[in-house]
């Protein structure tokens, strides 16, 4: 604490737990449970409360809202929390809220994410590591988001809806099922229109496994049989292959939703 920078007209709660080096701007107002890890810089008129967790190396940007209570009818002030990781860089007008009794009690967020302007993680949401949500991008409560996503402007995804690694959302989709693993959707109503096979190549992967990608996702998106057989199908034929073997796990793991699918061929 004796390190960190506070501005004087800034509202810091005595009870906050406040890490070194952590910088607090103009008109920041700090709750009584919020914990600043080490070298977060609040810029000016941030308010974190609630029971949240800031992880080090946190920029928060000006009018960012972060742990108020859920917009969630359901929620009565059970002391759920929100738990930021490392090193996110979230930017101006972001809100995040904190988890409900009915989703676990906490909304957590991964390290290196960047939050573009007013974008929008709810309550019990769980968003992993690297994640890019660009501006007004929204996730509705009970969102999974793997690592490595890209979610484009003015998306927004609905309520329990998984988004798996790698998966890339165009702007302005809006996501009302699972999106598989290195898949990239876009739409009004989104359908899945292939792999995101630039953000792979960006990322890494082998000529190889991205050739093998492709041809287990046209077998599984294909027309014979149904997509449960598809998917036996696929794992058969593709049992040691991990990058496959992801979207196969993911797809048997469905529960609230079906897969985003490729839309349907005129007739």
């Amino acid at each position: 604490m004796s390190s960190s920078e506070i501005h004087p007209s800034a509202v810091v709660d005595p009870s906050a737990l406040i890490g070194n080096n952590v910088k607090i701007g103009p008109y920041c107002v700090i709750g009584p449970n919020v914990t600043l890890g080490a070298g977060v810089e609040l810029k000016a008129h941030v308010v974190v409360d609630g029971h949240t967790d800031i992880g080090p190396g946190c920029t928060i940007y000006p009018f960012v809202s972060l742990g108020s209570a859920p917009q969630d009818l359901k929620y009565s002030n059970e002391p759920s929390q929100l738990i930021i990781g490392e090193n996110n860089t979230i930017r101006e007008h972001t809100t995040m809220n904190p988890g409900t009794k009915d989703g676990g009690m906490v909304t957590r967020v991964g390290d290196n994410n960047l939050f573009m302007m007013a974008t929008h993680v709810a309550h019990d949401c769980q968003v992993g590591n690297n994640v890019i949500m660009a501006n007004n991008a929204t996730l509705g409560g009970h969102v999974s988001v793997g690592d490595f996503v890209i979610i484009g402007g003015l998306a927004a995804v609905h309520q329990f809806v998984r988004i798996g690694d790698h998966a890339i959302i165009g702007g302005m989709s809006g996501v009302e099922n699972d999106v598989i693993p290195y898949g990239r959707v876009k739409g009004e109503r989104a359908h899945l229109h292939g792999l995101n096979l630039i953000g792979l190549e960006r990322r890494g992967f082998e000529k190889s496994e991205i050739r093998h990608l492709q041809r287990a996702y046209n077998q599984l998106f294909g027309d014979e049989g149904t997509l449960d057989q598809r998917i036996e199908s696929v794992a058969e034929d593709y049992p040691e292959d991990a990058t496959v073997v992801k979207i196969i796990e993911f797809a048997k793991a469905k529960d609230k939703f079906p897969l985003c699918q490729p839309p349907k061929k005129s007739a």
